[in-house]
């Protein structure tokens, strides 16, 4: 009988002049002469299968021959290795049935098609090779990511998606309809972070934060995917050491696995280029930022919050992640701890990708007093009364502590050398797009 197979098992040359039984999609067809090459996908990977007019029953390879694409299957058939097949390996098929005949006319044709159109029929573009390796990268992307935290004591917390109070700011808030109030949809788990430090120490979470962003820039989602951190008795410095050793060991698992190497290489990514992101990471002020800035022509003043065009000429002068540091107040959300030394800007950072990506995460340490709190609070014209469970914080058990968010699809965008952040995700949420 012949072995039930995974495609990823195949090219991985584990059934090498086995017989096997594989099932899929067909992804792409053509015929010369008395030879049908179907290319068929399985989920965990793309082969080709060759049928020889000679080695199947007439009526088996006539079946073929009338294969539309999209089409169910279920193949048998001895695996071959040939350097001329994609992968290295084929299946020099013995016998197929149909499970279910696609209908003719794939949307998806070879010809190009623009964004709009793709996004219309997402649903059927993210079976794409392109799309199948950004996918499969993402998970590998957030094992590795579950993996370390799992291993350097961290314990996975998950918070309210409806809340009643703004994290970063109430202007990119989505308001929702809460039975007889209006609730809102989470821009971050922080600020229920705080709270479960100091029930469960060191957590992090891997779920959606939503933005409410008129942006329509490549690098924007409105529904995006957050992977957070929040440690007890941490300061600034303790949690960039966290960002980049879980980045790092990210990268590392990304770039030792061979079937994710391909992945990466098929999209334009160097593993070698992203091994240059070993720790320790470069760190500039955000002083030193603008200085960099207005020295090389680019107008900015202090105090601001840095935008596109600025981060993206600062990652183009490093080869690997870098942090900005001590970001103003004035820039940054009433949690940051002011810096003793300096209370005109924070303890924060941001972790920029380099080759013009920009910011993937934004972090650093929160305020641990009441009264320092209260001012910040008020400062930020905030009502104290929606926040008074998130002060009530610093009454009982307070601690230094810190924490930062990733964004994934960022991240991702960076990690495959993506042109626009919709292709991070698989259905992308952005201002003109809530369909499919």
């Amino acid at each position: 009988m012949p072995k039930p197979a995974y495609i990823s098992e195949i090219l991985s040359g584990r059934y090498s002049n086995e017989e096997v039984f594989i099932r899929g999609w067909l992804h792409n067809k053509r015929s010369s002469g008395g030879i049908h090459f179907l290319i068929v996908r399985d989920g965990t990977g793309v082969i080709q299968c060759t049928m020889k007019k000679d080695k199947v029953d007439s009526s088996v390879f006539e079946e073929a021959k009338k294969l539309t694409l999209e089409s169910t299957l279920e193949l048998m058939g001895v695996v071959r290795e040939d350097k001329r097949a994609p992968g290295g390996y084929e299946v020099h098929v013995s016998d197929l049935r149909v499970i279910n005949r696609a209908k003719d006319g794939f949307p998806i044709a070879k010809k190009y098609h623009g964004p709009d159109f793709l996004l219309d029929n997402r649903h059927l573009w993210i079976r794409s090779q392109k799309m199948q390796r950004i996918l499969r990268i993402r998970a590998e992307f957030l094992k590795a990511a579950r993996e370390w935290l799992d291993e350097n004591g961290f314990t996975e917390f998950h918070a309210p998606t409806l809340i009643t109070a703004a994290c970063e700011g109430g202007a990119t808030l989505f308001s929702v309809r809460y039975f007889d109030k209006t609730a809102y949809l989470t821009q971050s788990w922080q600020l229920y972070a705080e709270a479960a430090i100091a029930s469960l120490g060191k957590i992090y979470t891997i779920a959606p934060s939503f933005r409410a962003e008129k942006s329509k820039t490549r690098r924007h989602l409105t529904e995006f995917w957050h992977l957070e951190v929040e440690v007890p008795w941490c300061d600034l410095e303790g949690i960039m050491k966290i960002e980049e050793e879980l980045l790092f060991h990210v990268i590392r698992r990304l770039c030792e696995k061979p079937s994710t190497i391909r992945d990466l290489e098929a999209l334009g990514r160097s593993p070698s280029d992203l091994l240059k992101a070993e720790p320790p990471f470069p760190r500039i002020t955000y002083d030193e930022a603008v200085e960099i800035l207005n020295r090389d022509g680019i107008k900015f003043e202090w105090g601001n919050d840095l935008g596109w065009i600025e981060e993206k000429h600062l990652t183009l002068k490093f080869d690997k992640p870098f942090f900005v540091t001590h970001y103003p107040r004035r820039a940054k959300a009433f949690y940051h701890k002011p810096d003793p030394n300096r209370p005109e800007v924070t303890l924060s950072a941001d972790l920029l990708a380099p080759e013009g990506y920009g910011e993937i995460t934004g972090g650093g340490q929160r305020i641990d007093d009441e009264n320092e709190l209260l001012e910040r609070i008020k400062e930020n014209n905030l009502n104290p009364n929606d926040y008074e469970w998130y002060i009530d914080l610093r009454r009982w058990g307070s601690v230094p502590h810190a924490g930062f968010g990733l964004g994934v699809e960022r991240t991702i965008m960076w990690i495959c050398k993506l042109s626009h952040i919709r292709d991070a995700i698989a259905f992308p949420r952005l201002l003109n797009r809530v369909y499919p």
